[in-house]
């Protein structure tokens, strides 16, 4: 069995990269505190039937992901769909400006989700251990500089207006790969590529709602 946890699972302050020895060395980030006791729990879970009953039971912890099918939903979406949502929509509309929340200095990583299936069948065909395992690219970047980048890909031209006064989170999170690294297996899809793909998909699923009208 192959339990999914999140990035969340490490403390606030952990030292970055977040290599998997850093798991409960310090407090959570209080704005998903709970979220990331459940995912922690489950990878107790799964040790403790390894341990009691020799199960084949392994963790892979994910970064951030994105990629086809996600919510666009600004009252809950994560930030990466939020942009491509916000961005096309302002493009549609004519605005001169988005609104981002922040101050756009955290830093975040990005795996597409078909990086991820790739790497969930590589670690159940190959790895058996304890220890769970970060998944993730290894590069990361501000949430300014992703903006820009969804702006660019978009063709939004309007400006940025970052709002301060909203939460950044946690200043990092950029997950540890060498342990998935060494094991033999590396992401494909860069970010760029992925969201442009992301982006296109996004466009043909606004055209069939508008034609369902």
């Amino acid at each position: 069995m192959l339990f999914l946890g999140s990035s969340c699972i490490y403390p606030k302050l952990a030292p970055q990269p977040l290599k998997e020895e850093s798991l409960l060395t310090g407090l959570l980030e209080p704005t998903n505190e709970p979220y990331a006791i459940a995912k922690i729990a489950g990878i107790k879970l799964c040790e403790a039937y390894r341990d009691q009953y020799g199960s084949n039971f392994i963790s892979a912890m994910p970064t951030n992901l994105y990629g086809p099918n996600d919510n666009y939903d600004l009252n809950n979406s994560h930030v990466l769909p939020a942009f491509i949502r916000k961005f096309h929509d302002a493009k549609e509309t004519g605005a001169d400006h988005v609104e981002v929340w922040g101050t756009g200095s955290p830093m975040r990583e990005f795996l597409h989700v078909d990086d991820l299936a790739d790497a969930c069948y590589f670690l159940m065909m190959n790895y058996n251990e304890k220890l769970f395992v970060n998944v993730g690219t290894g590069v990361d970047l501000t949430i300014k500089a992703l903006a820009e980048m969804v702006k660019d890909i978009v063709g939004f031209e309007g400006e940025l207006r970052w709002d301060s006064s909203k939460p950044d989170g946690t200043p990092r999170k950029l997950m540890d790969v060498s342990r998935l690294h060494q094991l033999g297996w590396k992401h494909r899809i860069e970010l760029r590529d992925g969201i442009s793909e992301v982006y296109e998909e996004f466009k043909s699923l606004k055209l069939e709602h508008v034609r369902m009208k």
